[in-house]
C-alpha cells in the first residue's frame, strides 16, 4: 500500500476517534453557575437556573449527557429534574453541543422547600452513554446555602376581621310637625294647635322633658312662604309667621314647666322655590316638566314667578294643590337618647348577661384589652343569641389568636352558614386555610373579602406565601407590619422596609430580625448586630437561624456565639 495513503487512513482513524470513541474528560467546575447564587427561598419554592458553558472538543460527538442537579439536605440528596443534552453524531431530540465549538447549556431546577435547608449545598450529577457504554463524570458542586428569608412570612400574625356592634350610647333622635297658614296670614289658628300632629310633638317634649335618659339638645322652628306675592313681600310674611311660631312654642314650654330644652333656633326663608320643585316633580300635574324647565331656565325668584303665572291653566292647578302646602313653619326637636354606660353594661353582664341585647353584648367585649375575657364574653353571647353570624365569627377571631385554630375554624364555619356572604368571615376562613397550607381553599375565601381594610394584610401575605413579592407589596398598601416590611426587603425596596419597621408600634424579635437582615444587605453591619441581640433576647432560638442564615455570610456572628 501507498504510504501516504496510509498515512491518510491512520490520521483519519485518529480523529475519529478523537470525536467519537474517546471518552469525556471531567468538566471543571468553574465552567457551571448558578442564578440566583445562594439559592432563595421564593413562596414555598426554590428555582434558579444553572448555566454551563462546555469547552470545544470536550463533548464528544456520539455521547448523551444527562445533568441532574440535586441538594444535599443533611445528607440526603433531593433531585431537581434532569437534563439531556447530546453529541453531533447521537439521533435524538435533546439540544446538541458542538464538538469543535462546545455550547452552552441552561437547567432549570426547582425545589419544594423544607426546613431546614439553609445548610443545602447544589451539586451537579453527569451521566454519560456513549455507544454501549455508560459511566458518570465526577460531581460537579455549584453552590453552598440557601436564603429562607421569605420564609419568614407569618399568617398567624395576621389580625382576624372582627365585626363591630351597632351599640351606640348616645342615638340622636329628630322629629318634627308643621304648622300650616293661610294664604298671605301669618297668625296660628286653633286646629293647628289642636291637630294629632302637633299634640304628638308636644307628648315627646314633655316625655323627653321628664325621662333622665333623654335629653333635648335643640329646638328648631323654620318658616316658609309660598313663591308668590313679590319676595319681599314673602320676606316679611315668613318673618311673622317665625315670630308667631316661636312665641306660641315658648309659652307653651313655659306652662309644662319645661326648662330643659337646650338651644331654641329659628329662621324663615321668604319663597321656598326648593320645597316648591320638590312637590311639583312629586305630582301629577300633566305640565310638570314644563314648570321644571323653567326652575332650572331662571334663577330670578321674580321672573320665574312671573313665567309660571304666565302658564294660566297651569298656575290654578298650582295654586290649589301646591301653594298651600308652602306656607308653614316647621318645628324640629333634637333628641339625644342616652343608652347604658360602661359601667352599667359590665355590672349588667356580671350579674344578668340575658338582659342585655346582642349589641350590649358585643360592645362588652370591646371594653377589655384581655383576649380570654373578650372569648368568654363571645361564648356567653352565642349561647343567648345563637342566630347572630357576628358572634360566632369574633368568637372565632378570638380562638384564632389564641392559637386555637380547629375551634376557630369551626365558629367561622358558623358564621358562614348564618351568613356566607360576610367580608369578615370570608377573610377569617381564607386565613385558617391559608395557615393549612391550602392556598387554593385560602383564595377562593379571600376573594369574598375584598373592600375591608382587615383584607390588606390577609392579600399581601397570600402573595408572600405565592411567592410574589410585588403583588403582596401593592396589596399590603400602607399597612404597618413584619409581613409589609418582608415584602419591601424582598423587592430590595430598603429605604420602604426600614421605614415600616421602624413604625411597628410594639416590635417583637421577628421586627429586629427584618431589620437586622436589612442592615446585613445594606453592609450596616452596627444595625445588623444591634437588631440581631435584640431579637435574640426577645427570642433565643433565633441565636441558631442567624449563625445559618446566609442573610449574614458577610457579617462577624462572633459575638452571638459566645451568647448561645
Amino acid at each position: 500500500m501507498n504510504k501516504k495513503i496510509c498515512f491518510s487512513l491512520c490520521l483519519c482513524g485518529l480523529f475519529a476517534f478523537t470525536g467519537c470513541n474517546k471518552k469525556m474528560a471531567p468538566i471543571e467546575p468553574n465552567r457551571f453557575s448558578v442564578n440566583p447564587n445562594p439559592l432563595e427561598v421564593s413562596g414555598n419554592k426554590i428555582s434558579g437556573t444553572i448555566t454551563g458553558n462546555i469547552p470545544a472538543k470536550a463533548f464528544v460527538k456520539n455521547a448523551t449527557v444527562t445533568i441532574t442537579p440535586f441538594l444535599n439536605v443533611n445528607g440526603e440528596n433531593i433531585s431537581s429534574q434532569s437534563y439531556s443534552f447530546q453529541g453531533e453524531k447521537v439521533r435524538g431530540n435533546n439540544p446538541i453541543i458542538n464538538y469543535e465549538k462546545g455550547g452552552f447549556v441552561t437547567i432549570p431546577l426547582s425545589y419544594d422547600y423544607m426546613q431546614n435547608m439553609e445548610d443545602a449545598s447544589l451539586s451537579l450529577t453527569i451521566d454519560v452513554k456513549q455507544g454501549n457504554d455508560q459511566y458518570y463524570l465526577p460531581q460537579i458542586p455549584i453552590s453552598k446555602g440557601v436564603i429562607t428569608t421569605a420564609t419568614i412570612a407569618d399568617v398567624s400574625t395576621v389580625l382576624p376581621a372582627f365585626i363591630s356592634d351597632k351599640f351606640q350610647q348616645v342615638i340622636n333622635e329628630k322629629f318634627s310637625t308643621d304648622i300650616k297658614f293661610l294664604v298671605n296670614k301669618a297668625n296660628i289658628r286653633d286646629e293647628e294647635i289642636r291637630s294629632e300632629s302637633m299634640k304628638n310633638f308636644n307628648k315627646k317634649i314633655v316625655d323627653a322633658s321628664n325621662d333622665s335618659t333623654r335629653k333635648i339638645t335643640e329646638i328648631n322652628i323654620s318658616s316658609y312662604a309660598s313663591p308668590e306675592g313679590g319676595v319681599e313681600y314673602n320676606a316679611t310674611l315668613a318673618e311673622k309667621r317665625e315670630k308667631n311660631t316661636s312665641a306660641y312654642l315658648q309659652q307653651h314650654l313655659k306652662s309644662q314647666n319645661i326648662t330643659n330644652f337646650g338651644d331654641l333656633t329659628a329662621q324663615f326663608t321668604a319663597q321656598d322655590w326648593e320645597g316648591f320643585q320638590r312637590l311639583v316633580s312629586q305630582s301629577d300635574i300633566q305640565d310638570k316638566e314644563l314648570i321644571l324647565s323653567v326652575l332650572s331656565m331662571y334663577d330670578d325668584p321674580e321672573i320665574r314667578e312671573q313665567e309660571i303665572r304666565n302658564m294660566s291653566s297651569i298656575f290654578d292647578q298650582l295654586a290649589e294643590e301646591i301653594l298651600p302646602q308652602l306656607r308653614y313653619s316647621r318645628l324640629t326637636a333634637t333628641i339625644d337618647v342616652i343608652g347604658k354606660s360602661d359601667k352599667q353594661i359590665q355590672d349588667a353582664y356580671a350579674n344578668n348577661p340575658k338582659s342585655l341585647t346582642v349589641d350590649e353584648l358585643l360592645y362588652c367585649a370591646t371594653l377589655t384589652n384581655d383576649n380570654n375575657k373578650k372569648a368568654e364574653i363571645y361564648q356567653t353571647t352565642a349561647n343567648i343569641y345563637d342566630k347572630d353570624f357576628r358572634v360566632f365569627n369574633n368568637l372565632g377571631a378570638c380562638q384564632y389568636i389564641a392559637k386555637d385554630y380547629n375551634a376557630a375554624k369551626n365558629n367561622f364555619k358558623k358564621a358562614a352558614s348564618i351568613n356566607p356572604s360576610s367580608k369578615e368571615v370570608n377573610m377569617n376562613l381564607g386565613l385558617v386555610y391559608m395557615l393549612n397550607g391550602d392556598n387554593n381553599k385560602a383564595i377562593e375565601y379571600l376573594g369574598n373579602s375584598g373592600g375591608i381594610d382587615a383584607a390588606n394584610e390577609a392579600f399581601g401575605t397570600y402573595y408572600l406565601k405565592m411567592g410574589d413579592s410585588q403583588m403582596a407589596a401593592k396589596a399590603f398598601g400602607n399597612s404597618i407590619s413584619n409581613n409589609t416590611a418582608l415584602a419591601h426587603i424582598l423587592n430590595k425596596d430598603y429605604s420602604k422596609a426600614k421605614k415600616t419597621l421602624a413604625s411597628i408600634a410594639s416590635p417583637d424579635a421577628t421586627t429586629h430580625y427584618l431589620m437586622a437582615i436589612l442592615g446585613a444587605r445594606t453592609n450596616n453591619e452596627t444595625m445588623a448586630l444591634s437588631n440581631l441581640q435584640q431579637a435574640i433576647k426577645l427570642d433565643n432560638s433565633l441565636a441558631n437561624k442567624a449563625l445559618k442564615d446566609k442573610e449574614f455570610s458577610n457579617i462577624n456572628l462572633s459575638t452571638l456565639k459566645q451568647n448561645e
